[in-house]
This record gives C-alpha cells, sequence and structure tokens, in this order.
C-alpha cells in the first residue's frame, strides 16, 4: 500500500519519482527530476530541484533550498547531480548544490548525516556518513568532509580542502588547509590543537591504540627534521598500527595541497 502523503498546497513535477511513505508538507515545490526514496519527509516551504536524489527515511525542515544552481560562475546549465543518503536531517534555511563540469558533474552526501540551521554545502563537495555541520557551516567548492567529522558552529572550510576522518573542528573556525584523521583543529586559521579524543573514545577504539596514535601524532609534528621525514619514520614504526597508517596516507597522499599544522609546528619539505 502506498501510503505518501501530499499536502493539497504542494507542487510536485510530473516527473518526480516519489517512493512509498514520502510526506511532502505545506508549500513545499518538487522538480520534476527529484528523486525521493522511501519516508522522506520535506516538512513545509522546502524547495528541491535539479537531478536530485534523496535516501530513504530523510527529513528535511522549512526553507531549505536543495538542489538549485551552484554558485559558481563557471557553471553553464549542465545537468549536474546531487545525491543524499539515507537518514539524514537537513534542518532550516540549509542550502546544497549540485556540481559542476570541472568537479565531477556530482556533489555527494552520505548516510546518517545532521546538517544543522543555515549550513551550506557548495557544489563538487563529497560529504561522506555520520557527518556534522552545526549552525552556519559553510563548505566551499569541491571539499572533502570523510566519516564521523563534526564541525561547531559558523566554521568555513575553503575549496579544495580535505578533513580526514573522525576529526574535530572548534567553532568560529575557518579551515584552508586539510585536517588529518582523528585531529581536532581551531582558529582563524585553524590549527591542530592535538587529537579528537573525545571522538575516539565515543566511538569505541581501544585505549591502546589511541595511546599509540597519540605518540605518532607528537613524532610527526615534532621540530625534528621535516614533515616528510617524520611521516616516513612514523610509517615504518607503527606499520602494525591502522589509525596511524592511515594519517599517514592522508598526509602522504595531500598532492602539494596545505596540511593543517600545530601552531607551533614545523611543515618542511
Amino acid at each position: 500500500m502506498n501510503d505518501t502523503r501530499i499536502h493539497p498546497t504542494a507542487i510536485v513535477g510530473s516527473g518526480a519519482k516519489i517512493a512509498e511513505g514520502v510526506t511532502i508538507g505545506p508549500y513545499c515545490i518538487v522538480g520534476d527530476n527529484v528523486e525521493l526514496g522511501s519516508d522522506v519527509e520535506l516538512v513545509s516551504h522546502v524547495c528541491v530541484a535539479g537531478k536530485t536524489s534523496i535516501g530513504g527515511n530523510s527529513r528535511i525542515f522549512p526553507f531549505a533550498s536543495i538542489g538549485h544552481q551552484p554558485q559558481d560562475l563557471k557553471y553553464h546549465g549542465e545537468e549536474s547531480c546531487l545525491t543524499i543518503g539515507e537518514n539524514c536531517i537537513i534542518r532550516e534555511n540549509v542550502t546544497i548544490n549540485p556540481g559542476t563540469e570541472g568537479g565531477g558533474m556530482v556533489t555527494r552526501i552520505g548516510n546518517d548525516c545532521l546538517f544543522m540551521a543555515n549550513s551550506h554545502i557548495a557544489h563538487d563537495c563529497r560529504v561522506g556518513n555520520n557527518v556534522i555541520l552545526a549552525n552556519s557551516v559553510g563548505l566551499a567548492g569541491h571539499v572533502i568532509v570523510d566519516d564521523y567529522v563534526t564541525f561547531g558552529g559558523i566554521c568555513v572550510v575553503y575549496q579544495f580542502v580535505h578533513v580526514g576522518a573522525h576529526a574535530f573542528i572548534g567553532a568560529h573556525s575557518m579551515v584552508d588547509g586539510d585536517i588529518i584523521p582523528f585531529g581536532m583543529a581551531v582558529g582563524n586559521r585553524a590549527k591542530l590543537a592535538g587529537l579528537n579524543l573525545v571522538g575516539l573514545k565515543r566511538r569505541k577504539f581501544s585505549r591502546e591504540d589511541i595511546h599509540t596514535l597519540r605518540t605518532a601524532y607528537r613524532m610527526i609534528f615534532s621540530s625534528e627534521g621535516n614533515l616528510r621525514e617524520r611521516v616516513r619514520d612514523a610509517e615504518k614504526i607503527y606499520q602494525d598500527n591502522a589509525l596511524v597508517q592511515e594519517v599517514v596516507k592522508f598526509i602522504n597522499s595531500a598532492n602539494g595541497r596545505t596540511i593543517c599544522l600545530p601552531r607551533n609546528g614545523s611543515n618542511g619539505d
């Protein structure tokens, strides 16, 4: 039985694909190329446009603008996509834009994310699973955010930045360099302030792994030699620790992008 509920004031395009159990509240607008998964709820005054798909059991609150044209002068009307995973909560006034030709034609959001009021995800971003954006967080174009990252309120992330898994970004931060997995960063411009120990403990990482990661962190971001040498040493010394190897791999894959360092950290070459 299809128990889809569409309020009489809502406007739903004839080509939209609406799964069972969807609720479309008052004054919502759903475009022709939109796909809504099962049990999605658009609370009211939500506008979903473009070639946008939203996974099952997601909930979108009033005045969110999802899938409209990117805020990019290089965009010329190409039929790009926006995909949003399952079990996402998108609060009031959130804006999420689709991709562009210059960024792979897709903006991709994972499952179980929470985007609080007034947050923004720009074109060509890739956001993982279980990501939290607090109020008024802005991700510029082409940003990559891995799984289980949390942003405090009123953060801004510069274009092409990569934020590693399980990182925590403090409120009011301006992030213009890649944040290592498990790292904690804060400030304008953001600097590493240690590891996200609270997040590591909440996600049930072992005490031994956390201790090893802390030791490796102090080694990698010490003032001895240069960053490349320290990373190479850590890779050898902690070759059996998956968390340290994840950090090493992340830094080695930066491809010339700036890595966010501690305030007195040494980068080198």
